[in-house]
């Protein structure tokens, strides 16, 4: 299968084939793309935007490689600096403590580990962030869930799709840099951007408030639900037969 894109194709990485990423999640500013960058920090640093959805890893001569990112709650836990301490290839998984507790459904299953491979969370490749020797539970990997890329995802640090966090992996080393952007700082050098009725991150316009943007945002969700409901209740009440004539 072939994306619309041919970065996003899919290939043999290993003894394992990552697919290729379907169309309609390469909208935007979902794709990998080297772009200017006007923020303050160094050629060779990693910088995290939690509030834009967005990864750069910035290059010399004022540009940087741009990535469309999924956050986790975990993802939303850390502000400021720290370094890349340890890199891995098809990383094991373990849900956390309260993972477990808080969804045995979902991961108790999985609470002794899971092995590296294409049906793990943590995808093709993982990089951990450290501050001093310190594991600091931040990571930014790969994803079995392409859909999630440009939205908020209930668990999970910081997700690229697997092409992307290859290529990024592939960039850095040990003691790469990274800095995770506060809300102040994004808003400084990204502008607003809020979640749209669909739950993908967009920017609000130029000359308009964040209220009112949500504002609007609230009325176009209202009205999906309400012609959603209208179809189902339809679905569950055909009209009746048209008389035969006789």
């Amino acid at each position: 299968m072939q994306a619309s894109n041919p970065i996003y194709d899919g290939f043999q990485d290993g003894e394992f084939f990552i697919p290729a990423v379907p169309r309609e999640y390469l909208i935007t500013h979902n794709v990998r793309t080297e772009v200017d960058y006007n923020g303050p920090d160094a050629p060779g640093t990693i910088v995290v935007d939690v509030f834009s959805r967005r990864l750069y890893y910035v290059l010399d001569g004022g540009r940087a490689v741009r990535y469309g990112i999924a956050v986790g709650r975990e993802g939303l836990s850390f502000k400021g600096s720290g370094v890349i301490g340890r890199k891995a290839e098809w990383p094991s998984w373990q849900p956390t403590r309260n993972m477990v507790r808080t969804r045995p459904d979902l991961y108790a299953p999985y609470a002794a580990g899971l092995p590296g491979g294409i049906d793990n969370p943590l995808g093709a490749r993982a990089l951990y962030l450290y501050r001093g020797r310190r594991d600091t539970m931040f990571r930014i990997h790969g994803t079995i869930d392409p859909a999630s890329i440009g939205r908020a995802t209930s668990a999970g640090c910081i997700r690229l799709f697997n092409q992307d966090i290859i290529d990024l992996y592939n960039r850095v080393d040990i003691g790469t840099p990274v800095h995770v952007r506060t809300l102040d700082e994004s808003r400084a050098l990204e502008g607003i951007w809020i979640d749209d009725e669909f739950g993908r991150i967009v920017q609000v316009p130029e000359g308009m408030t964040e209220e009112e943007a949500l504002a609007h945002v609230a009325e176009r969700k209202s009205k999906l639900e309400l012609g959603v409901n209208a179809r189902m209740t339809e679905a569950n009440n055909p009209p009746p037969s048209s008389p035969t004539n006789g």
